[in-house]
């Protein structure tokens, strides 16, 4: 993982006439159209052939139906990797929402999705790895849910087998998300403890490398991190260690952030032989989905035309981080995707890209990931192209 950006892949928008039979999924609930909507960025669709556009019930400026794309479709999965391919990012690790396998009908649409991806990621030389998220759990779906899935993926999918998938340490890698949060989860840290020890140490199933997605004050036991110490046990156990940033800071707040939280976490982890992978994210808006909950929009986190973007990536390189992850590659919902989203979205209240190219945080992506590489020489402000 040394030397490599990734991006978090949440795969999760599906469309009415995708052939999944889903409806319309992430991009409102159940239905979509003016004033029934998640999303609050629109996907640039300029670069989609017809089989890939979906109409709704918005209206582009000259009256036309506005389309969007499905996560079901492979051709779109392969744009977006193609994409990947030509500005540099290294891959990704796709969200496996272990809530979604309870079911026959969502567990096939995640195991399509999976294989869309990883026959865009072999297709376009890109790596990938299973990122479970287990937000939305039970108590005793972490043994009955995460670790039955896995076996599945072994057993039937075979996918720690396939050329594109990434490895740590020789070890293919799991990455685990929602480890310690203090957010009223139903399932505990004894639970992820024995996920952790099942996927390293199982005789047929485990061998693998672990990436714990933990609270960004892990460290401290605070604020969004439970306040235990099997918490900190339980980070000794993985071999990177990711704390989730989006939300935890605003543009100004990120310098004191960045000495007073990632130095220290970056010493702790040196100390103890552990990788640190720092999430940064572009800006966060999620105005749409909070309309629907009847709450009053948080305060959007500007992106600055990309220079948040840059100072984060650029700020944890030269504080000594040697890998970074994308929070998200293609996140609409809360406004953090840097795929190429439209700055002409539909009528409604929607975000753009501040009138930069739509590709622009794909670029920037692709330049950060060649500091990391060390093709090219970090510099504190953002390039021009």
């Amino acid at each position: 993982m040394a030397g490599k950006l990734m991006c978090g892949y949440q795969g999760w928008f599906f469309a009415e006439g995708d052939g999944s039979d889903n409806g319309w999924v992430h991009y409102g609930p159940g239905t979509f159209k003016p004033g029934t909507c998640t999303i609050d960025l629109w996907p640039d669709m300029l670069e989609t052939s017809p089989g890939e556009r979906y109409p709704t019930e918005f209206r582009n400026a000259d009256g036309s139906p506005a389309m969007v794309f499905s996560s079901y479709n492979p051709r779109t999965v392969d744009r977006h990797f193609k994409w990947m391919a030509e500005f540099g990012i290294d891959g990704v690790f796709l969200q496996r929402f272990a809530s979604e396998t309870r079911q026959p009908k969502s567990f096939d649409a995640r195991n399509a999705i999976l294989d869309n991806v990883r026959i865009a990621a072999n297709a376009n030389g890109r790596t990938w790895a299973v990122m479970y998220d287990l937000s939305g759990l039970h108590e005793g779906e972490i043994e009955s849910l995460v670790m039955k899935d896995w076996k599945c993926l072994i057993d039937r999918m075979e996918v720690t087998k396939d050329p594109a998938y990434q490895h740590q340490n020789s070890k293919p890698l799991v990455a685990i998300w929602g480890v310690g949060f203090n957010d009223s989860r139903e399932y505990s840290l004894g639970e992820c403890a024995a996920l952790v020890d099942f996927l390293k140490n199982d005789p047929q199933y485990g061998g693998n490398a672990i990436m714990l997605g933990v609270p960004y004050y892990w460290r401290e036991m605070k604020a969004d991190a439970m306040p235990d110490p099997q918490l900190l046990d339980l980070v000794q156990q993985a071999d990177i260690v990711s704390p989730w940033s989006v939300g935890r800071y605003h543009p100004p707040q990120f310098a004191n952030k960045l000495e007073k939280v990632a130095k220290p976490d970056l010493a702790w982890c040196k100390e103890k032989n552990i990788a640190y992978m720092p999430v940064i994210f572009p800006g966060f808006r999620w105005n749409n989905m909070q309309k629907l909950r009847h709450e009053l929009p948080g305060k959007e986190i500007p992106r600055e035309k990309g220079g948040f973007f840059w100072r984060q990536g650029i700020a944890l390189y030269q504080a000594g981080s040697e890998m970074l992850y994308v929070a998200m590659f293609d996140e609409m919902d809360e406004g953090t995707a840097i795929f190429k989203c439209s700055n002409e979205p539909p009528e409604g209240e929607f975000g753009a890209f501040e009138g930069l190219p739509s590709d622009h945080y794909l670029w920037l992506a692709g330049r950060l990931s060649a500091v990391l590489k060390r093709q090219i020489p970090p510099q504190e402000s953002q390039p021009q192209r």
